[in-house]
């Protein structure tokens, strides 16, 4: 299939996928409005600011995204990093910031720096996931503290509604039916409960464009490039992640690349209607993938219902039971978490359950996903390394007819191992000859080479005759290049 009709079918896949993306497109809208308030709390702006900046990534990814069924806003450990800027500078500069975010986006997208993500192994995705899964349900800890019994029973309702409305019909997804049956509860009933109302300011108005009202000058420059990298880098982090968990849970594969790029389309446009930046959200996006969204339509319709409830709908958008949106977020928090996890930590080896386990710690200690994959990624290296530098070995032998030391080296000589090749060899050696067999080796960096310089100068500095053989090609042209004297002797 060419990329012209693979887009295609992103977008028409039928008229079953397209109820199934409509449908799950609105439950995703419904998921996305605490979490992108809450966030818009943390960041330091009003939620309008988050939500308006959620409806335009929503249109604009759902066009030029790599990942079709992704949802995309102003969440996660974005609106961390923005915060420090909003407090220090104000919104106009978080918003100058938003916009330069969206272009080095693109630019990390154009030189396709997306390769970065085969450095995370599989278990920091894992860790990831259930970190992401913790924070989701530990966020609605909050909405369920000081509160009276009222809200307890809706939380409870909507759960079995969530789980056992399936049973009777799949055709409306269930956390679509638990929104409606709790609000009309809550509306027949009145009872002391927290409505979406009491969560911050909704939009009144359709966003428009505009630019930062901030001095164009390299001094501001200086003052937003920080923050811009930074919350750059962790949303492609985030948005990276949450793609790849998507081309998992569908066994499809997407452009990373393109998905870099869109994300950094939807966050300029995002910077000029007013809104923050944002990335990939890993509980939406499986809540959309749940309830059958697969295209890029379900994307859309995240985006354009989440206008329509903002503005025209926003009267009965205000009085959702905050108590619904939570079951839903606690149904996510469930599905999310990666439940096999916890039994193969028995059957998985040790290091990757460590890097896992280590991931999680982070993530949920910092609330920072950056810093959560950072670990896992360098403790994944250290471990490979260590387990890479373990399989080199030296054989030693001597031939006392020839008066010769034979060294049979096997394996991947690295900067890890570097130490532990040149180990091997006895400096004061009493042969008049030592023999070198790389046949079965292989040098892969200037740490290697220099180790290999160093056991040959000192050999040849007693009086030992020094023979290399068995060099490869890709080791000789290193060895030529940063240690010529090595192999000729």
């Amino acid at each position: 299939m060419n990329s012209l009709s693979r887009y295609r079918a992103e977008w028409f896949g039928g008229l079953g996928a397209l109820r199934r993306d409509i449908l799950a497109g609105m439950v995703g809208t419904f998921a996305l409005i605490p979490e992108v308030i809450a966030f818009s709390f943390v960041a330091g702006v009003d939620p309008e600011v988050g939500l308006f900046a959620s409806f335009v990534m929503a249109i604009v990814l759902s066009i030029f995204g790599g990942r079709p069924a992704m949802i995309s806003g102003a969440a996660g450990s974005v609106a961390l990093v923005a915060a420090a800027l909003v407090a220090a500078h104000g919104l106009q500069y978080l918003l100058a910031a938003t916009i330069l975010c969206g272009v080095i986006q693109v630019v990390f997208g154009l030189l396709r720096l997306d390769v970065l993500m085969r450095f995370v192994s599989r278990s920091v995705r894992t860790g990831f996931v259930n970190a992401l899964a913790i924070l989701i349900f530990s966020a609605q800890l909050p909405q369920m503290l000081d509160v009276t019994w009222h809200t307890y029973a809706l939380i409870a309702a909507g759960l079995a509604i969530i789980y056992l409305a399936p049973r009777v019909t799949t055709v409306i997804p269930s956390p679509l039916i638990c929104i409606v049956a709790l609000t009309a509860l809550a509306t027949a009933f009145p009872m002391p409960v927290k409505t979406v109302a009491d969560l911050g300011r909704l939009p009144e108005a359709l966003p428009h464009v505009f630019l930062p009202d901030i001095p164009f000058s390299l001094e501001t420059l200086a003052i937003i490039a920080p923050y811009a990298l930074a919350m750059a880098v962790v949303g492609l982090l985030e948005s990276m992640m949450t793609a790849t968990v998507v081309d998992e849970q569908t066994e499809t594969t997407s452009s990373k690349a393109q998905e870099c790029t869109g994300l950094g389309l939807a966050n300029l446009a995002a910077g000029c209607f007013g809104g923050i930046a944002g990335c990939g959200m890993i509980g939406q996006t499986v809540g959309n993938l749940r309830y059958g969204g697969r295209g890029r339509v379900s994307t859309l319709v995240a985006g354009v219902f989440l206008l329509l409830l903002m503005v025209a709908l926003r009267p009965w958008v205000a009085a959702v039971p905050v108590a619904a949106l939570v079951a839903i977020m606690i149904m996510v928090s469930i599905s999310t978490f990666a439940w096999d996890s916890l039994r193969n930590l028995a059957h998985h080896p040790r290091p990757s359950s460590l890097v896992m386990l280590a991931t999680v710690a982070v993530t949920v200690a910092t609330h920072n996903l950056a810093a959560g994959v950072t670990i896992g990624v360098l403790l994944s290296g250290v471990f490979f390394a260590s387990k890479v530098m373990r399989m080199m070995q030296v054989e030693v032998a001597y031939d006392a007819a020839s008066d010769t030391r034979h060294y049979r080296v096997a394996g991947q000589v690295f900067f890890a191992s570097a130490d532990a090749f040149a180990e091997k060899f006895d400096l004061r050696d009493t042969a008049r000859r030592v023999r070198i067999d790389l046949t079965a080796a292989h040098l892969w960096d200037v740490t290697a080479v220099a180790a290999l310089e160093g056991v040959v100068t000192r050999l040849r500095r007693h009086g030992i005759a020094v023979e290399l053989v068995g060099m490869n090609q890709a080791s000789a042209i290193l060895v030529d290049r940063h240690a010529p004297l090595v192999q000729g002797g």
